[in-house]
């Protein structure tokens, strides 16, 4: 008579080959991104190198080399993930949020104090060293701010076809936010004798960009 399956002794369930992961791929692609924006930040671009960055990252130089070939390319994707901190883009699709509360949340004006200074710190150390180094201006240009205004011209043309917007030239306007709302970052930061004064000029700011635009804002 054969068994039931009920009664059949279960299988023993089959082990993963290797060592099991501790982190995804994407987990410690961002801690490595982390650890080299501060490394980047404490020692300059040139007193940065993939052995400091793996030994803050606790792990071997040939893990970080399997996602990035070299310092240059590290330094390209830190670049890349820092202008995210800059601007908060893209944002969700149906967000209906006031234009100008959206604003402030794209370019973090409520952004903790800590990491304020940190994003802060290392467009200062890098920006310093490029007189040193002509091709760090560059890689901040095409890897942080032309890829930002592209994202923040494209937000604009979706506000503008919602009908939420009235802009005729979305680009143009990308670079006046721009201008208006980054430019009092950095060293710049420090012409405000509190954060709050800093707050209320860069909400003043996105004021005066609405004012000349038909938008959905909020009740002040």
């Amino acid at each position: 008579m054969e068994n039931s399956p009920a009664d059949m002794p279960e299988r023993p369930a089959e082990r993963s080959r290797g060592r099991p992961k501790i982190y995804s791929d994407e987990q410690r692609r961002q801690t490595i991104l982390d650890e080299a924006r501060r490394t980047f930040t404490e020692e300059g671009f040139r007193g940065t190198t993939i052995a400091k960055v793996a030994a803050r990252c606790k792990i071997s130089k040939q893990t970080i080399y399997e996602s990035f070939e070299s310092k240059i390319d590290l330094f390209k994707a830190v670049v890349g993930d820092h202008r995210r901190m800059m601007l908060d883009l893209p944002r969700p699709a149906d967000e209906d949020a006031p234009v100008d509360i959206v604003i402030e949340r794209i370019f973090r004006i409520d952004i903790e104090e800590e990491m304020d200074a940190e994003r802060d710190s290392f467009l200062a150390i890098i920006f310093a060293e490029s007189k040193d180094v002509p091709e760090l201006s560059d890689f901040i240009r095409k890897e942080g701010a032309d890829p930002s205004r592209r994202d923040l011209t494209d937000w604009l043309k979706k506000q503008v076809e919602r009908g939420r917007l009235k802009i005729d030239n979305p680009e143009s306007a990308a670079r006046m936010l721009m201008d208006m709302l980054l430019g009092p970052t950095g060293p710049c930061r420090l012409d405000w004798a509190t954060r709050e004064d800093r707050r209320r000029h860069l909400r003043w700011c996105i004021d005066f960009f609405l004012a000349s635009a038909e938008c959905s804002r909020r009740v002040l």
